[in-house]
């Protein structure tokens, strides 16, 4: 399993890298924050598909790679219309992106967040009560913030593995920090959800992100594409708020 990130300036200004229906799709976006975002994570997926496959970085070899959805939601690359025995789960957030790719078969979901001040609403709101007791326990507000963060990551994660994302209430997949570090910054976690089946994964923070990555079977830490990440380092960006109809 690997992952890539990739930040608001990495995206390339023309758009002949993109399929003509995501070009098509593209077009339909009215509002600046969904057509950057849409561009961040097609860029930085695609990026990730040619160096997993060994492709130039060219325009039209990335405009032949396209990123589609199931009827879930759920992202799967194709290539020339067919698809490519490799799983693939997108995030932004705040000006960056992440795609986590993994063998054909492991289901897997990801998510890049902020760690950001957390209320007591949302905690209350969206975390369990065995997970409210962690953040309650926090050492001070930076750990507070972290904690609730990670948690909430770790849930969008584990909800993209089960193909329901937010239509599920987060309260019905529990997150555990066991607290095992690995080489290389990562924690390991594990979801449990309320019908049953546990699923393994991982955090790390490149602060001020944090990033999560739930898997079906348990697996090895991600490993970074392409060293130094390019969240090391990386600030949040707003930059759709300047106009945000353009």
């Amino acid at each position: 399993m690997c992952w890539l990130s990739q930040g608001e300036s990495d995206v390339p200004a023309a758009l002949d890298w993109l399929a003509s229906s995501e070009r098509e799709r593209l077009g339909r976006m009215r509002f600046r924050k969904r057509r950057d975002d849409y561009l961040l994570g097609r860029w930085t997926a695609k990026r990730a598909l040619a160096l997993h496959l060994g492709m130039p970085l060219v325009a039209a070899e990335l405009a032949a790679l396209e990123i589609r959805h199931a009827s879930g939601g759920a992202p799967f690359a194709a290539n020339g219309g067919a698809r490519l025995p490799a799983e693939i789960s997108i995030s932004d957030r705040a000006g960056q992106a992440m795609c986590t790719l993994a063998p054909a078969g492991l289901a897997l979901g990801c998510d890049l967040e902020l760690v950001e001040p957390r209320s007591r609403a949302f905690v209350a709101d969206y975390l369990t009560e065995t997970e409210r007791g962690v953040v309650a326990r926090a050492r001070d507000a930076g750990e507070h913030d972290l904690l609730a963060n990670v948690f909430w990551s770790a849930k969008e994660s584990a909800l993209k593995l089960l193909g329901t994302g937010l239509r599920r209430d987060t309260r019905s997949v529990e997150i555990q920090l066991t607290g095992d570090a690995a080489p290389a910054g990562w924690r390991r976690l594990e979801a449990r959800a309320e019908e049953g089946g546990a699923y393994p994964g991982w955090w790390r923070v490149f602060a001020p992100f944090v990033l999560t990555v739930v898997t079906a079977r348990a697996v090895g830490p991600p490993h970074a594409m392409i060293e130094p990440p390019g969240l090391l380092g990386a600030q949040p960006s707003h930059s759709w708020m300047q106009a945000p109809c353009a």
